[in-house]
């Protein structure tokens, strides 16, 4: 995504917060007013406003049932988020990303995109869209790895990874392609960019099974979860909520491997595909 893109976006997301501060300042209400009528905290309130965090479909309708805004928070919304380079569901988690300060990711079978490299990217992407021309892949690998650069930031998030075996295992693009995947992995875990921990095969059986999820924490915010299912994603910030997926994320690095058996893992998984990968 080209810098001039994110700019002018963020310049709309902007308008979008100066318009929902006029019109809630000329409805008679504090931030703290609108946000008890639309489910939220009146913090939120002025992070919409100031284009620090983005709202959510659901509250954007209701600021407009509220405000009698004959649905102007919803269009503008539908018309921000169709710029995206991300799918509707993602969008509103990728903007997130940007402002935690601590994201955990777990993932039960393909590398989570933040770690992902370019090969391995595109080979995921062509095998969700077989006939898509190389212009359209070429744009969600680029959107996936300026996603990815918030790790090389001096302010980085800590981030936290714990990857099912399986992950290791399935050849995506090929043995050379795994072998850079892998390879880049142990490579921002020596430069402590990242921490990463496997959950091997031998562990048996897991909490939440099969179930990607994604937990954010935040400076002066509630924590959130992304769960995601066939074209479709939860962005969650019940209390009670992120606090059972907590849970299950520290019983997955409880029967995960050592950060150091994780490594080693890694580096032998990586060998292997490179041998693999020059006998053919």
């Amino acid at each position: 995504m080209a810098k001039g893109a994110h700019g002018s976006r963020q310049a709309a997301w902007e308008f979008f917060g100066t318009e929902l501060k006029r019109r809630r300042e000329n409805a008679g209400l504090t931030q703290v007013d609108l946000g008890a009528r639309v489910f939220v905290s009146g913090g939120y309130i002025g992070q919409f406003e100031q284009a620090i965090r983005k709202p959510q479909l659901d509250v954007a309708q209701r600021i407009d049932d509220v405000l009698q805004t004959d649905g102007l928070f919803e269009r503008l919304w539908r018309k921000l988020i169709k710029g995206q380079p991300y799918t509707e569901y993602f969008a509103h988690a990728a903007e997130l990303e940007r402002l935690a300060t601590k994201i955990c990711d777990f993932a039960p079978a393909v590398v989570p995109g933040l770690i992902q490299t370019p090969e391995y990217a595109r080979a995921v992407i062509l095998a969700g869209n077989p006939l898509a021309t190389d212009e359209y892949v070429e744009e969600l690998v680029r959107a996936r790895m300026d996603r990815a650069l918030l790790l090389r930031d001096a302010t980085r998030p800590v981030y936290w990874a714990t990857l099912h075996e399986t992950t290791l295992r399935v050849p995506v693009g090929g043995p050379a392609v795994m072998a850079g995947q892998l390879g880049y992995i142990a490579t921002l875990m020596h430069e402590r960019r990242v921490l990463v921990q496997v959950l091997p095969f031998a562990a048996g059986a897991y909490p939440t099974m099969g179930k990607m999820m994604k937990l954010m924490e935040f400076e002066d915010a509630p924590a959130t979860v992304y769960t995601e299912a066939v074209f479709s994603g939860n962005l969650l910030d019940d209390p009670a909520v992120v606090r059972r997926t907590q849970a299950s994320y520290d019983l997955l690095r409880a029967a995960a491997l050592s950060l150091k058996a994780s490594l080693d893992l890694i580096e032998a998984a990586a060998e292997d595909y490179r041998r693999c990968a020059s006998t053919t």
